[in-house]
């Protein structure tokens, strides 16, 4: 069973609320959310901790989303309380940062991820890419990894070990190669930024990774 999660919380140090802040008529999280609903897959999840169940609740259920919680910092163990609540055996990894992200690249990774226990493009646009993660490669790292970084990341010891993962990492196809892109939302400046990148496709929702790279290149 693969389960997209997607993590998002309030209290980021560089734009406190972005979760909320409004995006096309919607809020970021919900047009976050919007595009992940065309990633195929048996079910979808927003990650939070408990502080932002209240918050976050009508957006989840209104786009179809269970809500499981978890730390507020070890990310990686609210990953893990995903999977065993949903008896997933693979994740589609995502996150609320990322308002534009390539719902097709996300199910071409996925269906090429058989076998891998890590799969994600490089090469595509910054803040458009998930990761395709075996759940038991994501139990075991929680029950390995040491570092902070490990664990607030998700995903760093498994890409950091190699010899213990089968990795699929290919470049990601030409169409959608744009790396000098940026479209996550980190800092105002990411914000003023996506805020004209949702003017130019009008609407939240799923777009073509080719429609998203035109969008930022109109600016």
């Amino acid at each position: 069973m693969t389960a997209v999660v997607v993590q998002a919380r309030l209290d980021s140090s560089r734009l406190p609320g972005k979760a909320l802040l409004p995006l096309g008529g919607k809020s970021l999280l919900d047009c976050v959310l919007e595009a992940l609903r065309a990633v195929k897959a048996d079910q979808h999840a927003l990650a939070c901790p408990a502080e932002c169940v209240e918050a976050f609740a009508p957006l989840a259920e209104q786009n179809g989303f269970t809500i499981v919680t978890g730390p507020k910092d070890d990310v990686l163990a609210r990953y893990c309380n995903a999977v065993r609540t949903l008896h997933a055996d693979r994740v589609i990894r995502a996150t609320g940062d990322n308002p534009f992200v390539f719902a097709d690249a996300a199910n071409l990774i996925h269906a090429e991820a058989s076998g891998a226990d890590y799969a994600a493009y490089s090469g595509l646009p910054y803040g458009a890419g998930v990761e395709s993660v075996a759940a038991e490669a994501l139990l075991r790292a929680e029950r390995e990894a040491a570092l902070p970084d490990e664990r607030e990341h998700v995903c760093p010891y498994l890409y950091g070990h190699g010899e213990l993962f089968l990795l699929h990492r290919p470049l990601a196809p030409l169409r959608w190669r744009r790396p000098d892109i940026r479209l996550t939302v980190d800092t105002k400046y990411d914000y003023r930024r996506a805020l004209r990148i949702r003017e130019k496709l009008s609407r939240c929702g799923s777009y073509t990774g080719e429609e998203i790279i035109a969008a930022a290149e109109a600016l």
